[in-house]
């Protein structure tokens, strides 16, 4: 038989379910060494996942919050005269105000220079930083207050010697239910309701606030508010923003400053944001160190596994066939650690919500990353592996 009629040798192919195949007999040889590489994958993974996820519930949390609350509130309150001394608002504010077009509601309240206790027998020191409040009856719907018990004030009460408690005022003067008398400005005072905390009035959680009727007749009031509370319809509110200090105080508007309780809340979860920006990156030194741990791995396991290769290239395999064998252990294993750190991320993200009332909210977009991020790594952890197993001549592993 001539040398042109011999068959051409068959070309060796590697097909996918060997590749599979071959990249987890490393890993279920050795399970412990596999486990604990991919552990240092799953811990950085999760501390990002949770991260994120902790930080989208709580920014749905805000968003839901401002959603019932309305981002539609305005303050006024009084600022500085050009010598830096404090001014006043007018006693007949509130009227100006309701005048104001696209105004839907106004309500005013008034501090108080006088001391709130538990009894008149308490420390005249330990004041507990409660501040005594006069307040309209409209007030509560005007800030979208809730009542954790008792009542609100009403024209009827606010002839009494009645007040309401802010939920820390309460605290402070351990008071658990309406009917307590608490000592202020030197008469008791009947509780009569005690608030929820006021996201979008927090002044008034430390408050005890009584009616103006009352509060002229024994704690010497005045009449003149100390701030304003106004909603207007969302699309008004930055004209009637504008307008409110030449209303309050046309000669002086300057001295009048004018906030939206809304964006408070949202610096602060601008500023939380900027925190988590840093919990990132500090998750991603983690999910650094497991990759390094990956890489060490794989080279281990290279140089305990010369034989193999140098078997299976002694029976056909080749350069490309070991180059993908090291390679895709080395991504199975990062996977493997990725998947497990979404997991775990994702379960603390919903211990977390559940445990604060938030809804859950983590972005599938971020585990897609996630899961991508543990493939980057595997794949460059694993290169130099792979190429030095790859280049391994049969005979030098054979006669290791």
């Amino acid at each position: 038989m001539s040398a042109t009629s011999l068959p051409l040798p068959l070309r060796s192919r590697l097909l996918g379910r060997d590749v599979v195949r071959l990249g987890t007999t490393g890993l279920r040889a050795r399970p412990t060494r596999a486990v604990l590489s991919a552990l240092g994958i799953a811990i950085g993974i999760a501390a990002m996942i949770a991260v994120v996820g902790i930080s989208s519930s709580s920014q749905a949390r805000l968003n839901d919050q401002l959603d019932a609350l309305g981002t539609n509130l305005l303050t006024a309150t009084a600022g500085h005269d050009i010598m830096g001394e404090q001014t006043t608002l007018p006693a007949d504010t509130l009227g100006k105000v309701g005048m104001i077009e696209d105004v839907e509601s106004a309500s005013t309240a008034a501090v108080l220079p006088v001391p709130v206790y538990r009894s008149s027998l308490s420390d005249p020191a330990a004041t507990g930083g409660i501040s005594a409040m006069v307040a309209d009856p409209s007030l509560l719907d005007t800030v979208s207050g809730t009542m954790r018990s008792g009542t609100w004030l009403s024209p009827a009460t606010s002839r009494f010697p009645a007040v309401v408690l802010g939920s820390d005022a309460a605290e402070r003067l351990g008071v658990v239910t309406p009917g307590t008398q608490v000592w202020l400005g030197g008469s008791y005072f009947t509780v009569v309701g005690i608030l929820d905390p006021v996201a979008l009035a927090p002044e008034l959680d430390s408050a005890a606030l009584v009616g103006s009727d009352v509060a002229t007749r024994l704690l010497a009031f005045d009449g003149s508010p100390t701030k304003i509370y106004e909603r207007s319809a969302d699309e008004a509110v930055d004209r009637v923003r504008q307008l409110l200090g030449p209303t309050v105080s046309p000669e002086a508007p300057g001295e009048v400053t004018v906030s939206r309780p809304s964006d408070a809340l949202a610096a602060k979860q601008a500023a939380d944001q900027a925190f988590t920006g840093l919990l990132v990156g500090l998750g991603s030194v983690a999910l650094l160190v497991g990759g390094i741990g990956v890489a060490n791995t794989m080279i281990i396991s290279v140089l305990e596994r010369r034989r193999e290769i140098g078997l299976r290239r002694s029976l056909g395999a080749t350069r490309w066939h070991v180059l993908v064998q090291f390679l895709a252990e080395a991504l199975l294993l990062s996977t493997l650690g990725g998947l497990v750190g979404c997991g775990v991320g994702a379960s603390v993200t919903a211990a977390m919500a559940v445990a604060n009332g938030w809804p859950f909210a983590l972005p599938l977009a971020t585990l897609l990353v996630a899961v991508a991020m543990t493939l980057v790594i595997g794949a460059v952890a694993g290169l130099y592996p792979a190429l030095r197993a790859a280049r391994t001549p049969p005979t030098a592993a054979l006669g290791s």
